[in-house]
């Protein structure tokens, strides 16, 4: 029996009565998902970017956006975080994560929230985990408007599938509406609109190319510090600039 009062056997038959996990976590030797069609993730996906998350959070806050069962949330308090806070939709990811942090021995803030309602917790982060939510928005730019207005206080680390073009378009910032070949171009910021489902997911609902994912960030008065792996980014406000949000987003600041 663990620390925590799990034997393997128990931990085991909880994964399995707590359904489908899209997270693979290793909970005192038991897989969640070993079969995952990514191989170990989101384990993989963190090997890529962790090297660009301070190693010692000690004092700081977190907000994990879209936190599923809470992988990276748990990774926050493993590197020291004062206060990490996952939200998540999603009532049955959310059972996971609390059942996987206890677990794990962590205690983190879970809450079923979506981002479009981020402005209620009424607080704001020094790190906020974006990661793998953007294309599953049927209002993305909105959701960017809102983190940045809301909770993000300095830091935040973006990830959205892409697809299309990796080029970059040098854009002049107007045209003249009789303009039309620019929008041709490979490298023109653009996002694909899926109607029905992709991947087997009707969830997918925009997927960016990489120079719309830029474009996006800038927009919402980000500034790119790096551009990690292929589709992470690392960012913080943009200083003296705030996005313009639409009625009745607007906060009342």
């Amino acid at each position: 029996m663990s620390s925590h009062g799990f034997t393997q056997e128990m931990i085991r038959a909880r994964v399995r009565e707590l359904g489908d996990w899209f997270h693979n976590m290793n909970l005192e030797g038991v897989e969640t998902a070993p079969d995952h069609f990514l191989g170990d993730y989101p384990a993989v996906k963190w090997k890529a970017f962790s090297h660009v998350i301070p190693k010692d959070l000690s004092g700081k806050s977190v907000l994990d956006v879209g936190c599923n069962a809470g992988f990276y949330s748990i990774e926050m308090k493993r590197r020291g975080a004062d206060r990490v806070v996952g939200i998540d939709p999603d009532p049955a990811y959310l059972a996971q994560a609390r059942f996987a942090s206890e677990v794990c021995g962590v205690s983190i803030d879970f809450r079923r929230l979506s981002v479009y309602e981020v402005q209620r917790l009424k607080e704001k982060f020094d790190l906020i985990l974006f990661l793998g939510v953007f294309y599953h928005l049927r209002y993305p730019l909105l959701a960017l408007d809102l983190l940045r207005e809301h909770v993000v206080k300095d830091m935040l680390v973006f990830q959205s599938l892409q697809r299309g073009s990796i080029q970059i378009e040098v854009l002049h910032d107007d045209y003249p509406f009789a303009e039309e070949a620019v929008f041709e171009r490979a490298g023109f910021p653009r996002m694909f609109f899926v109607e029905k489902s992709y991947s087997h997911d009707p969830t997918n609902w925009w997927i960016p190319n990489r120079s719309c994912v830029e474009a996006l960030l800038r927009s919402a008065s980000f500034e790119i510090l790096a551009h990690v792996e292929k589709d992470i980014y690392v960012c913080r406000k943009a200083p003296g600039s705030k996005p313009v949000l639409p009625y009745p987003f607007r906060s009342a600041e």
